[in-house]
């Protein structure tokens, strides 16, 4: 094959991706092999080769390149937008006077929609039936599960490309769902809050607990967090305070709601993968329509015979649990190394009392799987397609993908 027809045959393959592509994002259902027969472009190429005298490693070598093109390349059948659960303040005293309307200081009569989850989905064209839910933890918002902090591959892309349906979460009181009737009233955690009488900056502060160096700018030796001040900058900015004091009750019911809506528009069940204290959220959820949960280095774990043990247990959900590095080998003076190994021992005891009550959960130390380098937030971080890989392998060996 000459080079002059080999750009033409790349070219006209390039074309055909992006016009599925376009056509995917509007709602068309994806391109099939029969399909491909009536386009014109593929069409003249496949009978020009067919006549052709091709070497047999040059059609290999294509063909390869063609099927890299192709699987990196996400489509989507379906995105959208929409609020979950939530309740609805009684109205403020007096009679709305719709002449004034919001220039009236006491709003009489008013009332307020509040304390509701937010979830952006995305359908891909290769659904595969089995969708996830994420939730983020303290300080975040769905944005830590769709890119990362030197601009690659979310989790979200990356299980989208995979087939996985992905609904993506702001919970109660964060984010888009920041709407609630009581500024919060955490001064200790948050950086706005009703009794603290200033801003409290955290940025070094997180930066040391989540296990990424022990002072910014600097990262422990074999790091996986992205190198360079750019990405330390677009990382701290991801940083989003409650404007309600954290509840997980609130933050529970709100994440109920969402899989059940998720249950209704799919017809299935979702993979629920939380974070940190979300991890805490997740475990207080209905579990009426979960299919299994990762969790992401949760915050806690249930207690054996409580009630939150109980209701994994009757609803036989599935369990895996990962936790990154510098745990074992993080400095010894510092508090964080000690919270966090307190709480993946803690997960180890759940695991081997659920198992033991007839349940099925994993514990992953990364370390031990020769996975290393990773902080508490592992699925930003240059490695955070092996760690995909490695929950897609388990979702497998569970009929979930």
């Amino acid at each position: 094959m000459t080079q002059e027809r080999e750009d033409e045959m790349k070219k006209s393959i390039l074309s055909l991706l992006l016009t599925v592509t376009i056509l995917a994002g509007c709602g068309a259902a994806a391109v099939t092999a029969d399909d491909k027969a009536d386009t014109p472009a593929l069409a003249e190429t496949s009978a020009e080769e067919t006549s052709a005298s091709v070497e047999t490693d040059e059609v290999a070598s294509n063909e390869s390149e063609d099927k890299s093109m192709a699987s990196d390349v996400l489509m989507i059948a379906d995105q959208g937008m929409f609020s979950s659960g939530g309740t609805v303040t009684d109205p403020i005293e007096g009679e709305y006077d719709p002449a004034t309307s919001w220039t009236d200081p006491t709003r009489a009569g008013n009332t307020a929609h509040v304390d509701h989850a937010n979830v952006f989905y995305q359908i891909p064209a290769n659904d595969n039936g089995n969708p996830i839910v994420y939730l983020h933890g303290y300080g975040q918002s769905r944005m830590g599960w769709m890119t990362t902090p030197d601009g690659r591959d979310g989790w979200s892309d990356i299980f989208l490309k995979n087939g996985h349906a992905a609904f993506l979460v702001d919970q109660p009181r964060r984010g888009e769902a920041g709407q609630t009737a009581s500024m919060t009233m955490d001064g200790f955690l948050d950086t706005w809050a009703e009794d603290s009488k200033e801003y409290r900056a955290g940025d070094q502060a997180w930066y040391t607990h989540f296990r990424i160096g022990l002072v910014a700018p600097e990262r422990y030796e074999g790091s996986q967090f992205p190198e360079g001040e750019e990405a330390q900058n677009q990382f701290f900015r991801q940083m989003t305070p409650n404007t309600g004091s954290f509840d997980q009750t609130v933050e529970a019911a709100g994440m109920s709601e969402v899989l059940q809506d998720v249950k209704d528009m799919t017809g299935n069940k979702a993979i629920y993968i939380t974070h940190s204290q979300g991890g805490g959220v997740g475990w207080d959820t209905d579990m009426t329509n979960v299919a299994a949960i990762v969790a992401i280095e949760p915050g806690g774990t249930p207690m054996e015979g409580s009630d939150q043990f109980n209701a994994l247990l009757e609803n036989n959900v599935p369990i895996i649990i990962y936790f990154g590095d510098y745990i074992d080998n993080g400095p010894e003076e510092i508090m964080s190394t000690g919270f966090w190994a307190g709480v993946r021992d803690g997960a180890v005891a759940f695991a081997e009392a659920y198992n033991a009550a007839g349940g099925d959960c994993t514990v992953v130390n990364l370390p031990d799987e020769g996975i290393t380098g990773n902080s508490h937030f592992m699925f930003q971080e240059m490695n955070n397609d092996v760690i995909a890989a490695h929950i897609e392998n388990w979702l497998g060996e569970h009929g979930l993908n």
